[in-house]
């Protein structure tokens, strides 16, 4: 059975795009970026692409591509535009598709809307936690709200180990752990092999 996992962060530069290619890999699921700002010669798309190795998976266009490294709705604004939530249409496809948001839930789109907006009450969401100085309360922040708006939710923690950070979190959440991506010399397609084979029987759960 195809599923739908959206794949958010704690902020941004959390480590989504390397979980998501390892969500990718093991599921050999499709691919697909709704907004993409900035780095268009080397998007999360291409970067994902260049990560998973299985002969499945399709990359689906971005609904928007702009051109400054910025929250979307300012991107958009010096690129002319503004982006229509309703535009945003996921991909059809048959097999499971993978969707990578941009920073966390509420970073804006327009002037109304935010990631929050495009993500369907079906998808299953993994939420990418890294530690850092305020990550907990940017977890417990995350999860609270997404358990609000009655999302089926699973964590990936990212970097390096922090086990009472990792713990207090699985504890107050009650949400369960995929798994963790340690900290890495260099993400190659072998490395992303490896962790798929660890996180897939979990995955496939979801």
């Amino acid at each position: 059975m195809s599923k739908r996992i959206f794949v958010t962060g704690i902020s941004t530069d959390v480590g989504k795009t390397i979980a998501s290619a390892i969500i990718v890999e093991a599921l050999e699921a499709d691919y697909w970026k709704p907004v993409q700002s900035g780095d268009l010669e080397n998007s999360d798309t291409h970067r994902v692409k260049a990560m998973v190795s299985n002969p499945v998976t399709k990359f689906h266009p971005n609904s928007y591509a702009l051109k400054v490294p910025i929250s979307p709705h300012a991107s958009a604004a010096i690129d002319g535009i503004t982006i229509h939530s309703e535009r945003i249409t996921e991909p059809e496809t048959e097999n499971s598709l993978v969707i990578e948001g941009a920073g966390g839930l509420l970073v804006p789109l327009n002037d109304h809307a935010t990631i929050l907006d495009i993500m369907k009450p079906d998808y299953k969401v993994v939420v990418v936690s890294r530690h850092y100085l305020g990550s907990i309360n940017h977890t417990l922040l995350t999860i609270h709200f997404l358990k609000q708006k009655g999302f089926d939710i699973s964590i990936i923690f990212s970097g390096k180990k922090h086990p009472t950070t990792e713990q207090i979190i699985e504890k107050m959440t009650g949400v369960p752990v995929i798994g963790r991506i340690d900290e890495e010399k260099e993400f190659t397609k072998e490395v992303i092999r490896n962790y798929a084979s660890k996180f897939r029987e979990r995955l496939q759960a979801l």
